[in-house]
């Protein structure tokens, strides 16, 4: 799919004012770079929750039984959350000298990236319980709050 086929986009920018920002963002979402960023997108793996804790607060909780937080890695980088286990080949030799009769635990390789807006802020994450716990806010800046226009 092609920037053209995207009319819709094309239809809303002549009575659109400021939004180039999010059109552009969602043409980019057909760009090849984009999709190999996101071809895991219908993954069921790790299973995951987005909960909106309060008006601007949201919350990413990831399940990740069997990992601890020097296996994971969690990056920001323009605009794009992701999450992403290191090496788990390592915890695999490690543990070889138990055998292990059924393995029911995933603990593979994953990477999930999640398309954060531009006014979310990411302020921390919290494994606990082998549920990573993401917390963002939607950060207003006063220029983008209501306000009262005076008429003279």
């Amino acid at each position: 799919m092609t920037h053209r086929n995207l009319s819709i986009f094309n239809k809303l920018r002549p009575i659109s004012v400021g939004f180039d920002d999010i059109f552009n963002h969602f043409e980019s979402m057909f760009d090849e770079d984009y999709y190999t960023l996101t071809q895991n997108i219908g993954s069921n793996y790790p299973p995951y929750n987005i909960v909106r804790s309060g008006e601007n607060q949201y919350d990413i909780e990831i399940a990740l039984a069997g990992f601890n937080k020097d296996d994971i890695n969690v990056t920001v980088e323009d605009r794009l959350l992701t999450v992403e286990t290191k090496n788990t080949d390592e915890k695999t030799t490690a543990n070889q000298s138990n055998e292990v009769i059924h393995r029911g635990i995933s603990q593979r390789y994953f990477k999930k990236s999640f398309t954060v807006a531009s006014d979310v802020e990411v302020k921390n994450a919290q494994l606990k319980d082998g549920l990573l716990k993401i917390s963002m806010e939607r950060v207003i800046p006063e220029d983008k709050k209501p306000r009262t226009i005076d008429i003279s």
